[in-house]
């Protein structure tokens, strides 16, 4: 099959070297609004490159990635479903519940698939936590704890366009924690802090946040961000039910150091989010090459996405305010 592949930053270079090794994927068709960097990616994995976006439309494909900036994503979402190509795109669906709900709407009663990337459920430990809590194994689930801790912050030129530390970090939690129980979120608390970097505070946006959840079924789930973990990069989540407790994440890798003493871990911690799911990045292409090829339905459609955003939004306005939002149920 042909893909093509729009956007050529970081996680687009990654994609389309991850594509260049699938072996159900033929060619490779590459575009960016920055040529250079779109002529470089092409070369370096083999691909064809496209000038602009109706050229690499129109160049006989099967499926698209999208790894553009954010701003662009409801634009080529709508491009490459009128062009009735099954679509890939890295989360979110648009910047805004409005934008996501007029992308989902444009594209409402639509045949052609729409897959919305949220890696964490490709990872094999956070699939293994939804087996043992579907499966009844942990008992009835009291209590999840989610954490995603960065080394080191990003740019001070990305934090005003990122949305916020809820919906640029947290978000990955969110849908998580939707995927492995089953249940809807109903409720959201947050509040956050900065003690670092004073572009944060001046993007409006906080360096460390916490989150809880209420789920449908009383579930209650901690959430907690910062970009300022200097041990190494930690992304984990614990379930907790009444017969045991698992967690993803824990690994010889994770960056924690026993107060007691243990000589636990004993390896190296992941820099970033790239190479501690670098696994699960290469397994969620693979299954969009299935959906492209009409043997799976999306893994995590739009609407998954959306209510994964209504739950950022909302922990964003609970800081803000300083209470909890109720949310409604999703349509």
């Amino acid at each position: 099959m042909r893909i093509g592949l729009i956007g050529t930053g970081r996680i687009g270079r990654f994609h389309a070297a991850t594509l260049a090794g699938l072996p159900t994927v033929t060619g490779i068709v590459v575009h960016d609004a920055d040529e250079p960097s779109a002529r470089a990616t092409a070369q370096e994995v083999g691909a064809e490159y496209a000038g602009d976006l109706d050229g690499l439309l129109g160049s006989r494909l099967d499926g698209v990635v999208i790894a553009a900036p954010t701003f662009a994503h409801a634009e080529l979402i709508l491009a490459a479903q009128r062009a009735g190509l099954p679509t890939f795109c890295e989360k979110p669906v648009a910047g805004t519940l409005e934008e996501t709900d007029a992308v989902l709407a444009a594209t409402a009663g639509s045949t052609v698939p729409l897959h919305i990337g949220f890696q964490r459920r490709f990872d094999t430990g956070y699939q293994a936590v939804r087996e043992a809590i579907g499966s009844g194994r942990l008992g009835w689930t009291h209590t999840l704890r989610a954490c995603t801790s960065d080394p080191t912050p990003p740019p001070r030129g990305y934090i005003p366009g990122s949305g916020g530390i809820f919906r640029d970090c947290s978000v990955h939690d969110y849908d998580i924690i939707r995927w492995v129980t089953g249940r809807e979120v109903t409720e959201v608390y947050a509040t956050g802090a900065n003690r670092g970097e004073d572009f944060f505070a001046d993007a409006g946006d906080v360096d460390t946040g916490v989150t809880l959840l209420t789920l449908d079924d009383g579930t209650l789930a901690t959430c907690t961000a910062t970009r300022y973990n200097g041990a190494g990069y930690d992304v984990r989540l614990e379930a907790c039910g009444s017969k045991g407790t698992l967690v993803a994440g824990l690994t010889d890798r994770t960056p924690l150091t026993s107060a007691e003493g243990d000589p636990w871990p004993t390896g190296e911690p992941h820099p970033g989010f790239m190479e501690r799911f670098l696994d699960a990045y290469r397994a969620e292409l693979t299954a969009f090459t299935e959906v492209v090829a009409g043997t799976r339905p999306s893994p995590c459609t739009g609407q998954d996405a959306r209510a994964a955003l209504a739950v950022a939004d909302a922990a964003s306005r609970s800081r803000a305010e300083g209470r909890p939002i109720r949310l409604d149920p999703p349509a």
